[in-house]
């Protein structure tokens, strides 16, 4: 991990990055931003670990915390709202085993994430996995997503 920062660093000096794009560097190398990380950006860059945290924190694509292999992605817009999607959401985290403090795995095969509107009002609910955008979901088609991620993760 230490390696990899100073790289990260070494590559934001030479080419006059930004606290977003030494951020999502970082994500893309470890899958999320280490605590860690931040505060040997802070310590070796001079700039304030809060700085840092404002932009983490304020940016939804960020993640503070390690994420799974698959990523479900659960809209709760109102069209979404209207047409079920607290249902599905409470279906997931039942079958995911999830409490309400958490949206990953004990495994770390599946992360699930809340947010505002995916913008697919038409096709409500949405639930987006691994970036493909499934629409007028249902709490079986969700299961059966679900399912199928699991068997296809005991087959590899």
């Amino acid at each position: 991990m230490e390696n990899k920062m100073q790289e990260l660093i070494k590559d934001f000096r030479e080419h006059g990055g930004n606290i977003i794009s030494l951020l999502q560097e970082t994500q893309e190398a470890f899958g999320y931003v280490p605590e860690e990380a931040v505060f040997h950006f802070s310590r070796e860059l001079g700039i304030p670990a809060s700085n840092f945290y404002g932009v983490l924190t304020f940016y939804a694509q960020f993640c503070l915390k390690p994420r799974g292999k698959n990523i479900i992605t659960a809209c709760r817009g109102t069209a979404c709202h209207v047409k079920g999607s607290e249902r599905i959401i409470t279906n997931l985290k039942r079958e995911l085993k999830l409490t309400d403090e958490e949206n990953t795995t004990d495994d770390k095969q599946f992360t699930l994430e809340q947010v505002a509107c995916v913008g697919s009002c038409s096709i409500a609910p949405v639930v987006i996995v691994n970036n493909k955008i499934l629409g007028k979901m249902t709490t079986d088609k969700a299961s059966k997503e679900i399912n199928a991620l699991r068997k296809e993760a005991s087959r590899g």
